[in-house]
């Protein structure tokens, strides 16, 4: 199922292209990064998918509804949190997030308080409810944006780079809680923090230039699309170990390297190397294994490779 999808979109200013055709395809309850540089087309890509500004060309659905003629529904669906996110001063959280509710809500006042309570205890800040936002801290305010993007309990939530502002520890407090917001929704978001997208994104779309340069999966980004790899230290017959696992169909290769103590194992179907591969080494008596490992990819390599290779 699909949360958000585009085709060709396209935002063009005084004839430069700062979205330039873009295809996107999000899953439902997934938790999509979206990369890119500064100026690579992230915030305009988001404020069109919202209906805040209008596309040049091409087409995208939220949820099924059509971005452009359907703007309005697709906003009381879809909650949002602009790059730096602004509240009256005075006011508390509790009342701040009271006043938003208020906008999707009817009813008995009962029914806004606790919604108000169930996000204030999400986003740990029920302790700090009362307290004016002048004295909230950078942490805090992002915190109290994103409890007021999820107050009416949309089925999608597009964040302008949530942590961006914040020291490592805030940072890994947002996260958590992004993990946290797919039990309900699909969370949409932008950030150059690559650390980030890699701890807690199942997906990732990565922008030059207004262009997607990849999408998929973070396997299949990580990748490019490549059988993943693993590698095992052994002792014992390399070259019977090889012919064991070549006997399988989702092992595409296997390498015998530094003079017959590694195996380099390259596979189609990571689920099924993860649940038999290691077991199938350690089956064979004469054979010991010493180190297994999957190889691994940094997603900053393939960004960097990407966005500042000569080609794409």
């Amino acid at each position: 199922m699909v949360a958000l999808q585009t085709e060709g979109l396209t935002k063009s200013y005084d004839g430069v292209n700062v979205v330039d055709g873009i295809d996107l395809v999000v899953p439902d309850r997934s938790v999509y990064g979206f990369l890119g540089p500064n100026g690579a087309g992230k915030t305009t890509t988001m404020k069109m998918l919202l209906g805040l500004i209008r596309p040049s060309a091409g087409s995208g659905t939220v949820l099924g509804m059509d971005i452009t003629s359907a703007s309005e529904d697709v906003r009381r669906r879809v909650g949002y949190l602009p790059q730096e996110p602004r509240f009256y001063p005075h006011m508390t959280a509790r009342e701040t997030l009271a006043f938003s509710a208020g906008f999707f809500f009817s009813g008995p006042a009962s029914r806004v308080d606790a919604r108000v309570e169930e996000m204030l205890e999400l986003v740990g800040i029920a302790d700090r409810a009362d307290r004016p936002i002048k004295s909230f801290s950078g942490g805090e305010m992002q915190r109290l944006g994103i409890a007021q993007a999820q107050i009416h309990q949309p089925d999608l939530l597009i964040l302008d780079e949530p942590a961006a502002a914040l020291d490592p520890l805030g940072r890994r407090d947002v996260l958590e809680i992004l993990g946290r917001l797919t039990e309900r929704s699909t969370v949409f978001y932008s950030t150059h923090i690559l650390e980030d997208v890699q701890r807690v994104s199942d997906h990732v779309c990565i922008l030059k230039k207004g262009r997607v340069v990849a999408q998929g999966s973070i396997d299949e980004v990580l990748t490019g699309g490549a059988d993943t790899s693993y590698w095992a230290t052994i002792v014992g017959d390399a070259e019977a170990a090889r012919a064991r696992l070549l006997a399988q169909e989702w092992v595409s290769g296997v390498t015998v390297a530094e003079g017959g103590s590694r195996l380099v194992v390259s596979v189609t179907d990571t689920d099924a190397a993860e649940a038999r591969l290691q077991r199938l080494l350690l089956a064979d008596e004469a054979l010991i294994v010493k180190e297994f490992k999957r190889s691994s990819i940094d997603l900053e390599s393939v960004f960097v490779d990407l966005v500042e290779g000569e080609s794409e």
